[in-house]
């Protein structure tokens, strides 16, 4: 079954939100220099490009990373077209199949914005109405093409709101290239000891005809 690479790269060029520490790749060892290898050093924040929000993110006294089962980062997932829009509100979510989803990525306007390498301010982000019907479904993972699901400038009250009912956040996404539609999402953290949240490599995979996953969930 075909699979989609919805991360994005971990490079010099990759925005970060402001404040949070860049990204650097850089040369540790290399043959030219005479080592017995190449070697990279690697340096980026917990929420640099692709990453999960754990509760722990906003909420001082909330599950950490570490606590987060890894069944909730892999399973059915509806990638929801709701492009046009400066901002996601209840109207934008209404009308989505949302019946027994759990993990829903909102392809927005944003995915094109990975073509700049500076922060885009302006980027489209979820309301807290938008937030307020979320937590009347059965959603327990929602993801975003940006680099965070709340305006820039805001409170932190969208996150909040989300991670206090334990719907993890996925943001950094790349669904430029993937059509609306329901998938298999594949998107585990990486295992460090920060545990506000992790970057990840998010992929989607196609369901068969009868959309059944390849282990025929």
């Amino acid at each position: 079954m075909k699979l989609h690479d919805i991360s994005v790269q971990l490079a010099q060029h990759t925005p970060c939100y402001p404040g949070d520490p860049q990204v650097i790749v850089e040369s540790a060892l290399s043959l030219e220099n005479g080592d017995g290898a190449h070697v990279s050093r690697i340096t980026l924040g917990s929420h640099s490009g692709t990453h999960l929000d754990a509760p722990r993110h906003v909420l001082g006294d909330a599950p950490p990373m570490s606590s987060l089962p890894l069944s909730l980062f892999i399973g059915k997932a509806l990638v929801a077209d709701v492009r046009n829009r400066n901002e996601i509100g209840p109207g934008d979510l209404k009308d989505l199949p949302l019946s027994g989803v759990r993990r829903l990525l909102l392809k927005t306007d944003n995915s094109r914005l990975w073509k700049t390498r500076r922060f885009c301010p302006q980027h489209v982000s979820l309301t807290e109405a938008g937030a307020v019907h979320l937590l009347e479904t059965d959603i327990e993972l929602v993801g975003i093409d940006y680099l965070s699901i709340e305006g820039h400038g805001g409170s932190g009250i969208i996150h909040r709101m989300l991670l206090e009912k334990g719907i993890v956040i996925l943001e950094g996404l790349d669904l430029s290239r993937v059509d609306a539609g329901r998938y298999e999402l594949i998107c585990l953290p990486l295992k460090t000891a920060a545990e506000d949240g992790a970057p990840a490599r998010a992929i989607l995979r196609e369901l068969d005809g009868n959309g059944r996953m390849a282990d025929g969930g």
